[in-house]
Order: structure tokens, then sequence, then C-alpha cells
């Protein structure tokens, strides 16, 4: 009866203990060597297990262990490796007592895998031997919930690193082999949501073919929802993707990659779309800034840690807001450097070709860049591309270029080469230069007087530059229009956004255009075009006047018959508009400009006066003596009277002097009481 009694304790004791492991568990630290050979046995990665590992037996067999470290055993590098920071697995008991487990659920939290970005290709990643698993010893897994999943590619030497965080995922596995996962994630502040399935084959083996299709959603990245479908095939660290077709946005596409992933990726793409949307369709986000280049940092460093041979072709490639018909590009990129070439690129009306070359081996990147248009609509590819949108026209350019620098701002500032641009029978919108050239007679000019509803229409506008370090000069600057002719010279800093342009402007006053037989009526004086490209000041070099007072008399002279009639009809606009010149002046006690202009205030008043005089005296006189000529000029001189008298007689001029000599003033007396108006003297 004793025994009996002893015996009932004990097993109750027992009972009690059973029951409470298997509400609290198991403490399984005897398994994790079994788990831990089992998988280096099967992956070749040595499994380290930090934390507790227990076994619940209720309501299903529960196996979960904390803090675990996956990574080659063979290398010394720890930036290679995988940390978890929990798994826990579901197993059916009625699977263990067959022998063939299977895990109902398996929830991996806060994973992290490393992955070592490398410069150059290695042979480190040749296939390690592992010993298959047979079919008695595969282990099913029905789902598969990834939380708060992170990757993580660095590159210690360089002090980069790339993350992809926020990982949440759903894996499924159905009775018929059908592999399916969905998820979300972000980059930087870009989220990415993704859906892939695979047919899986019941007895896989090397080098067969897997059917998989893909569905990406990257608003950041892309401009609509990539979905395709594949055929993929693994040997080794190579994956081959053949049969490739689906739809980028709108656009189908075909073709085939593969990526060898065994150190250094190597990609190997050859895609044909109808239609490829590539970046942001905002041309706000890519146009410059009013207030100059952005200085945020350009980082390529990325291109150090992939090698590409990449041939891309479109029937329409839309480039933010750019668009070009056809397209064909093909690019290699190793050890750092990007070569792009494209030929016959269809672009607005004409055709593009040339190629560009980025260099991001060293710390900062440099560019590299030649490119032939011809024929091509000036208008939609400038406002497109540069958010310009004054000149309409065929365009037709040569440019090569190279710059270095990490910022948009270091990039302008140090760009080089040669440039060489015409447009032809096209227009400038918004700007009527003949008026602009009538009103420099009556002020200067602040800004480029836009209206959209005028334009200047142009038979040719071209210019060739030299750059260098942001500085584009010119020195053969020329615009030819049905009304005006413009030639000048003059230098963009590109860097700074600013200009300073000296231009000779014509008028021509008749409808006969540049094709009639006399010249085209001249400004008389340079004019100025200086300040912020966008709003520049605009005046005459007034200095001219005081380096040569008697041509600048015979060419407004001239001026004045063809703007104000050869009666001198509009004569008093012109006085007026002189003194309202003169006025206005840097340096006048007028001038808004603090007397910095280039004539200052020692003219004062009397230049408008001087000036109205010297023109009406010219206008009343037909007949009058020669001006003396400038030193170098091939004519013979005349002596100009001593006699401060007025009634000091002239000699008469030679006979060999042309008739524009014979139309200066009469009286050369008037010729000296303007000059001593001019500086101001008695």
């Amino acid at each position: 009866m004793k025994a009996l009694k002893i015996a009932g304790t004990a097993l109750a004791a027992v009972i009690v203990i059973f029951a409470l492991l298997l509400i609290v568990g198991v403490p399984s630290g005897f398994l994790t060597s079994a788990i831990q050979d089992r998988v280096e046995q099967q992956t070749g990665y040595r499994l380290t297990i930090a934390g507790s590992t227990k076994i619940s037996l209720w309501p299903t067999l529960n196996v979960r262990m904390n803090d675990l470290t996956l990574q080659d055993p063979k290398e010394r590098d720890t930036s290679r490796r995988a940390t978890i920071g929990s798994v826990e697995a579901d197993v059916t008991l009625s699977s263990l007592w067959s022998g063939r487990p299977q895990v109902s659920e398996l929830v991996i939290t806060k994973p992290v895998l490393y992955r070592q970005l490398l410069r150059e290709r290695t042979l480190d990643g040749a296939s390690r031997s592992t010993k298959s698993a047979s079919e008695s010893e595969t282990v099913t897994i029905k789902h598969v919930k990834i939380i708060e999943g992170t990757i993580v590619a660095t590159n210690t030497r360089d002090r980069f690193e790339r993350r992809i965080e926020g990982i949440s995922a759903h894996a499924t596995i159905d009775a018929d082999h059908r592999f399916k996962i969905a998820g979300t994630a972000r980059t930087d502040s870009t989220p990415l949501k993704f859906d892939v399935s695979a047919a899986i084959p019941a007895s896989p083996t090397g080098r067969q073919a897997v059917p998989v299709e893909l569905t990406l959603e990257a608003p950041g990245l892309l401009r609509g929802p990539l979905s395709g479908k594949a055929e993929v095939r693994f040997n080794g660290p190579l994956i081959s993707i053949n049969n490739v077709a689906g739809t980028l946005g709108d656009g189908a596409f075909n073709g085939w990659a593969s990526v060898d992933i065994g150190s250094k990726p190597l990609v190997k793409l050859d895609l044909d779309f109808q239609r490829l949307d590539l970046g942001s369709s905002n041309t706000d986000a890519s146009a410059p800034s009013a207030q100059g280049w952005s200085e945020a940092p350009i980082s390529l460093i990325g291109l150090n840690y992939v090698d590409a041979q990449v041939r891309i072709s479109a029937t329409q490639l839309n480039l933010g807001a750019a668009q070009f018909a056809p397209a064909a590009i093909d690019a290699t990129l190793a050890a750092g450097v990007l070569k792009s070439s494209f030929a016959n690129l269809g672009t607005y009306g004409g055709q593009a070709s040339g190629e560009v070359i980025v260099d991001a081996s060293s710390g900062s990147p440099s560019f590299a860049m030649h490119c032939d248009f011809v024929g091509v609509r000036a208008l939609p590819l400038l406002t497109n591309l540069a958010d310009f949108d004054r000149i309409d026209g065929k365009m037709q350019a040569k440019i090569a270029a190279r710059s270095a620098g990490d910022s948009q701002q270091a990039l302008m500032s140090n760009l080089s080469g040669t440039a060489f641009v015409v447009f032809q029978d096209g227009a400038i919108r918004g700007l009527n230069v003949a008026q602009m050239i009538r009103s420099l007679t009556a002020s200067t000019l602040n800004g480029w007087q836009e209206q959209q509803e005028q334009a200047t229409d142009l038979s040719q506008l071209s210019a060739s530059f030299r750059i260098d370090h942001g500085q584009a000069v010119t020195t053969d600057l020329n615009l030819i229009g049905p009304l005006v002719k413009v030639t000048g010279a003059g230098t963009i800093d590109i860097g700074t956004r600013m200009m300073g342009f000296r231009v000779e402007p014509k008028l021509v006053m008749t409808t006969e255009g540049q094709g009639r037989t006399s010249d085209p009526v001249g400004f008389g004086i340079p004019v100025m075009i200086e300040g912020p490209w966008s709003h520049p000041r605009i005046y005459p070099e007034m200095q001219g006047i005081l380096d040569n007072p008697e041509a600048a008399y015979s060419k407004l002279r001239e001026m004045g018959k063809g703007l104000f009639g050869k009666d001198g009809g509009g004569l008093s606009g012109l006085l007026g508009g002189l003194s309202a010149l003169n006025g206005n002046q840097p340096g006048s006690a007028n001038s808004g400009n603090n007397g910095n202009g280039p004539l200052g205030g020692a003219l004062g008043g009397n230049l408008g006066q001087a000036l109205g005089n010297l023109l009406q005296q010219g206008l009343a006189n037909g007949k009058s003596r020669s001006i003396p000529p400038r030193n170098g000029d091939q004519q013979p001189d005349v002596q100009a009277p001593t006699d401060k008298s007025p009634q000091a007689a002239p000699s008469p001029p030679p006979p060999e002097q042309s008739q524009a000599q014979n139309d200066a003033p009469q009286d050369s007396q008037a010729m000296n009481d303007v000059l001593r108006q001019l500086f101001n003297r008695q």
C-alpha cells in the first residue's frame, strides 16, 4: 500500500512537471549543436546562437531561438554576415513522428543582411561544396513572415553605406509548389512595393528553368509600375534571366538579362521598350533655380561596386520632360567608369549622336561628353531640358565639354570645352530687339523687356564659344533678322550665371530687309549687356563718345536719318531721348546707379545738349567741310581754323572727299564749341 502511494505521488509529480513543460517550454540548449551542424552541412555557413533556445509543446510544437548570427567560417571579415533578432517555428507533431518535419509558420524578426561591396571582381564567389539533403531530410515550410528586415551594403575603405530598411514580407508555398512573396520596404525616402511568384519544380535540379512573375512599384525611381515574366536559371552564382517580357508604365518591353553575384556583381542586359519613362516629369525639379545652381552633393561612388554591359532601345524615350524617338543607347560600366554612346537619336524632328563618359573611380566624379545636333527644333528641346523657352527655330550644334565636381555648382564652375550653335528660320520669343535698340536712345534698360506677345524673327543666330573653367567666351555672335542685325562678343560666366557682352546693333529701316543693297542703319555706339543672364542691364557704351566724338556725331546723324526721317522730323524725340539718357547715365545726378557707370558725372547735363546741338547743325547744313579723320585713317588731313571767331572762313574741301564727309557741319567753330561743352570747359 505504501509502495502504491509512493508510485502515485511520483506519477502525479511527473504529470505536473509535464504540464508545466507544455505551458512554459522546455529549455533546449542541448539542441543547439545539432541545429548548427545541420545548417552548416546544408549551406556551408556557420550558425551562432548567442541567445536562449527553447521548445514549447502547447498548443503546438514551437521552437524559438534568439540572437542568431550566420556567416562564412572561411572569412575573417565580419562585414559579410546575417544577424537575426529571433526565429520562431511552429512544427506539427504528426510530421515529427513521420520523420519529415513540416513547419506551418516561420517568423523571422529583425533580420539584418550585411553585404560587402567590392571594387574588383574576385574568385571568392566560387560555388562552395555543400551536402544536398535527401528527400527524407527535407524540411517543408508553408509560411514565412519577415518583420522589420534590413539589407546593408557597405564598403569600409570608401566609408560607403546604403540601406534597404523596413522590409516586411509574407512568403507562402502552396500544395502545387508555387512560391509567392509580397511585401514592402523603403530605400532612403523612397517606398518600395514588390510581389514575386515562382513555380518551383517538385524535384529541383541544377540549371532547371523556373518561371517567375514580378511586380514592382517604386515611385521615386520608376514613373510607373513594373510587371514582367521570365524564365530564371541558377548555375552557382550565375543567374540567367531569359524570355523577359512585361510592361513598364504604359509601355511593353522584352529582352534578356544575366547577373553574376559571385563577388562584384556583373550585370548584362538587353531590353527593347515600346515606351520608356525615366526620371521625374516635373520640369521644375530638374531646372536650375533662380538663385543659382544647386550645391547639394552629387555622389556617384555606387558606380564602383557593379560592372555592367547594357543595351537599351526604345520606340520612345522620355527622360524627365524631354522626349526622344527612336532611341538606342549602349553603355558599359567597369572600374567605376561609365561610357554611354548613342547614334541617330531621334530628337524633336532632328537627330543627335554622341558619347557621355562619367568617371566615378576617384573621390570627385568627372564628366566628358561630345554631342552633335542636326535639324532639331530648339524650342521644345531647350524648354524640356533647361526650362529655356525664348528661342525657336531649327538648331544645329556641336558640343564638346568636360568638367569635374561633386555638386551642380562645382560642375558648372569647372566646365571647359567648345560649343558651336546655329539657330535658323525662327524667332526670339518675348523680345522685340528692334524696339529695344530704339529704346536705348531714351534710357538704360534693366532686363530683357520681355513681353509674351512680342517676338523678333531671325534668319540666323550663331555663335561659337570657347569654355574654360565655366567662362564661355565668344567673338563671333551674329544675329540676322528681317529688321535687325546684331554682331558682338562677350563672356558668359556659367558658374555665376552672369554675362558681359559688347554688341553692335543695326536696324534695317525698309521692308527689303537684309537683302537690300545699302547697309543697315547702325546705332552708332556699342551696346553693353551686363549682369545676371536672366535680368541684365543694357545700355550704350558712352565711353565711345569721349574716344571719338566726331565719329559718334557722324553715326548718330546717320541713325537720325534712318530712325527720324531724312528731314529730321523726329528730331525732337531724339533730343528728348538724349537728355533722358544723359540723366539716367551712371554717374549723373539723376542716376540710380551711384555713379558707377562708364561716363560718370563729368558730362552732367551737357551731353544731351551738346549732341543735340551737334545733330541740329548737321541736319541743317547739307554742305560742309570734312571732319578730321582719326589717327590711322588714310584720308588727307584738313586743318580746322584756330580762330575762335564765328566769322572764320573754312578752307574748301579737297575734291576727292566723299559725300558723307561733305555732310559734316560747315562751321568747325560749332565742333569746337561742342567739344568744350562735352568736357565742361569754356
